[in-house]
């Protein structure tokens, strides 16, 4: 906090100064909760001063107490519990709903360490019944089928906005220089979009974004609200409390004001990380005050985390398809150059193989003084200037710029043909290159206000004022070209590598021997630094999966990652189609599939075409998947066996199926239960109501499970061994194309099924979870039709029906209810359309109604 005491006088205002704010020690919490920090003995040390408010104590009564004299015995012995599964510096753990005095409220409760002491912060309970690892699992469902890029970065932002419900949330990435752009965005409908602009590296400070690092998920619920201070604000050393884990941290009055002159009422922020690095924020914006229940934000949380994983992952596939592609480029180059050498010289060839990989606007060859060039270029006098600059800053690496007149002034003079450059470097000395030239890229860039502040004398005091405009501001950036991305500096690693190890082979003297002897050295070295790089990445990517974390929720992480690779395949079929029921014979082929490829006949197959739910569709996955396993480590698979799966339905509807081994090696009974045999022993009596019995027998394994009729949706006609492909049918695309759609819905996930079904269906969709809602909606935006769902929780859609009927707009109920719904006499002749729905059934029951509307 030394900057505060600087006199006024001497204080100079400049770019950094919001980066000398001290935001992780303010002093002060938010008054939707309160603080109390504890001494490793468990005395009181701070107290927020709203405590009385919550629990009935003053920071005067609690101060230098010990903290059992307080708080209730039982929440002191849970605090004491979570606080033991605490791992690393910057781990936080959650309670729900305990009480903190002996008959009080109950309180949702976050702890954490902070240097010596123990942070214990509170808020009244929501009681939010929300199950978290449920929302989210369906979540990054929905997010794993995105096909692109965008859409993935688009359904994130839609997803976090339906769970928290704040009316802007945009997917804002960093750009190596801290400014950034707002990638994606999910709006409540008649509100401005930032979609496409760009905010300076100031507008979020550098500590800020190192403290985005440590502390994931940020909210303020209430800008205007004011602080609470922590008693006392410091300890008896001088030290402020260091915050930066802090649920209840107040905010900087930089970023109020910030906030104020945007008119948000409440914000919430997520951070994006990808290997280890700040990516980018879910940024959200409400312009009232707002505070999601904890259990909404502890989801949210969790799902930013499994978000950035899911983003890395993706990254990581997208740059191994690249690198691999240019492994092959390098390899033809390295074969072509080491048949006619003299192909190095040769700038046209050369920018012809490289163009594949990196795209540039010309290249330029410099050999023993020798240049040759092709494409955009500069001249020779102009080349040999920057060879010689090179020469200065490269140390025979591969060198890049986006701005070459920053680093070599007269370089402007021919800018509108080289503004950057990547140098390939061939040797140490002397320095040959082969150069690649991007030109000028004129381009409009979209700032939210001047990206310079202007220097304003604010109520904060002599310190910049964020600016008071966020007008979109175009500027022309010139003399900078498109920069050489991460991706491509390693293609280019990868190429000087190649065609050092052809000019190596190229040598024929002595010294030249030599010289290649300790240059291959290098180049091997460079080779397996490069290798064990990304195995280290692989290895990182796997640990990271299932990383062990302090957090509660993680530990629904661990068994969600621990079981993925076992459910995978089945949870790929039951989502093909909007989570429907799917069949038994699918599974099991798909399942032996796996395991045998071609050989997949050995598992012979018999029985009714049977739909199973999905509940019970993953359960049996898992136990066949475990017995398939089981088969080909020590049963029939295992050798030149087979397996019979034979099944049936009964009278009373349940379905029974029969698994024998035979032919395989002679059986003997475990000796131990391992976690196999408890998912196949237990799996479906526990989960399914079933009944499981597996035999040892000396000629092969055999089973018998009993599926309840219950999990049991029906038997189709028999396809087995004929059809083996499932049916799809086909949807008009084009159906609703030219209509807006308005969608009533109150389940979020079942929400954005419907906007997709809509969408696929070529509509233009606006959702709405209430009557209130709907009505604002409505006047918002013409109506062509719409889909009311008729139980919205604590009302009906009914009012909305009313308002649709008065104006003629044409309207379907959907309904989980199924033909048990009675309608009201004006409605009687309304489509009823059942839930789960799909884009197929949807069409089905909006075309009747499409073609009587005039």
């Amino acid at each position: 906090m030394a900057d505060r005491e600087v006199p006024d006088t001497i204080f100079t205002v400049d770019l950094d100064n919001c980066d000398r704010e001290p935001i992780h020690v303010l002093g002060t919490v938010q008054p939707f909760g309160f603080l109390i920090a504890l001494t490793a003995d468990w005395l009181v040390s701070r107290v927020s001063a709203n405590s009385a408010q919550f629990i009935g104590l003053s920071p005067d009564d609690m101060l230098g107490k010990p903290v059992h004299t307080l708080l209730d015995g039982e929440a002191i012995h849970a605090l004491r519990n979570r606080i033991t599964l605490l791992r690393g510096p910057d781990s936080v753990e959650r309670l729900f709903s305990i009480p903190l005095m002996t008959g009080g409220p109950a309180f949702d409760v976050a702890v954490h360490f902070s240097g010596p002491l123990v942070v214990v912060e509170a808020e009244p309970a929501a009681h939010d019944e929300m199950e978290a690892s449920s929302t989210v699992r369906s979540m990054v469902a929905r997010l794993a089928q995105a096909d692109s890029m965008t859409a993935f970065l688009r359904d994130g932002a839609r997803q976090v906005r339906a769970l928290t419900g704040f009316d802007r949330v945009m997917v804002y990435r960093f750009a190596d220089g801290g400014d950034g752009e707002v990638v994606a965005e999910a709006l409540k409908p008649g509100i401005e979009s930032f979609f496409g602009l760009h905010y300076p590296a100031s507008d979020i400070p550098a500590q800020a974004r190192a403290l985005y690092l440590r502390n994931i998920f940020r909210v303020i619920a209430d800008v205007k609200a004011q602080p609470v201070p922590i008693v006392p604000q410091l300890d008896p050393t001088g030290a402020a409390l260091d915050m930066s884990l802090c649920l209840t941290r107040a905010v900087s009055p930089i970023h109020i004001e910030y906030l104020g002159n945007m008119g948000v009422g409440a914000s919430l922020s997520i951070s994006i990380i990808v290997e280890g690095k700040l990516w980018g924020l879910f940024a959200c914006h409400h312009y009232a005050p707002r505070l999601p229940t904890f259990a909404q934000r502890s989801a949210a949380e969790l799902f930013g985390q499994i978000f950035s994983m899911m983003l890395e992952s993706r990254e990581r596939g997208d740059t191994a398809t690249y690198e691999g592609k240019a492994r092959q480029v390098a390899d033809r180059l390295m074969s072509a150059v080491a048949q006619d050498h003299d192909l190095l010289t040769n700038a046209r060839w050369l920018g012809d193989i490289i163009f594949d990989t990196i795209p540039a606007d010309g290249v330029g060859v410099y050999i023993d003084g020798q240049m040759t060039f092709s494409g955009l270029a500069p001249d020779e006098p102009a080349f040999v200037a920057i060879v010689s600059m090179m020469n200065r800053v490269a140390a025979s690496q591969v060198y890049t710029t986006d701005n070459l007149s920053s680093v070599l002034p007269e370089a402007a003079a021919y800018a509108d043909r080289v503004s950057g450059l990547l140098a390939i470097p061939l040797s140490r000395r002397p320095r040959d290159y082969v150069v690649l030239f991007r030109a000028e890229q004129l381009r409009s860039v979209r700032w939210a206000g001047k990206p310079e502040k202007d220097i304003e004398y604010g109520p904060n005091g002599p310190r910049l004022t964020p600016r008071k405009s966020f007008e979109s501001w175009s500027e022309l950036v010139k003399g900078v070209a498109l920069p050489f991305l991460p991706a491509e500096l390693r293609v280019a690693e990868a190429l000087r590598t190649a065609l050092l190890e052809v000019i190596l082979r190229l040598s024929d003297s002595a010294d030249a021997e030599r010289q290649r002897a300790h240059e291959k050295q290098e180049l091997l070295i460079a080779e397996l630094n490069h290798r064990v790089r990304n195995i280290l990445s692989l290895i990182r990517g796997l640990l990271s999966q299932t990383r062990d974390s302090a957090r509660s929720v993680d530990e629904f992480i661990g068994t969600l990652e621990s079981r993925v690779h076992a459910l995978a395949r089945a949870h790929d079929q039951i989502t093909a189609d909007r989570w429907s029921p799917a069949r038994l014979y699918d599974l099991i082929e798909v399942e032996s599939g796996a395991y045998l490829g071609e050989r997949s006949d050995r598992v012979r197959l018999s029985g009714p075409n049977v739909l199973l739910t999905p509940g019970c569709f993953t359960v049996l996955a898992l136990v066949i998947h475990e017995m398939l396993t089981n088969a080909a480590k020590y049963g029939a698979l295992s050798d030149s066996g087979v397996v019979a799966i034979d099944w049936r339905v009964d009278e009373d509807g349940s379905l029974l199926i029969d698994w024998t081994e035979s032919g395989g090696p002679a059986v003997i009974a475990p000796t131990r239960r391992g976690f196999g045999s408890t998912v196949i022993e237990r799996s479906i009596p526990y989960d399914l109501g079933g009944h499981a019995e597996i035999n040892y027998r000396l000629a092969g394994i055999e089973a018998h499970f009993c599926i309840p009729s219950a999990h049991v949706v029906s038997v189709l006609p028999d396809v087995t061994g004929t059809d083996r492909a499932k049916p799809v049918a086909v949807v008009e695309p084009g159906l609703l194309k030219g209509r807006t759609v308005l969608l009533v819905e109150d389940n979020m996930i079942i929400a954005m099924d419907g906007e997709d079904a809509l969408r696929d269906l070529g509509a233009e969709v606006m959702t709405a979870a209430s009557i209130g809602r709907a009505r604002e909606a409505i006047a918002i935006q013409p109506v062509d039709l719409a889909v009311l769902d008729f139980n919205l929780g604590h009302e009906t859609s009914l009012p909305i029906a009313d308002l649709l009927a008065a104006r003629g707009i044409p309207f379907i109920f959907a309904t989980g209810y199924g033909d048990g719904l009675e309608l009201p006499a004006q409605f009687a002749d309304v489509t009823l359309l059942k839930k789960p729905y799909s884009s197929v059934t949807l069409a089905q029951a909006l075309t009747p109604v499409i073609d009587a509307a005039p």
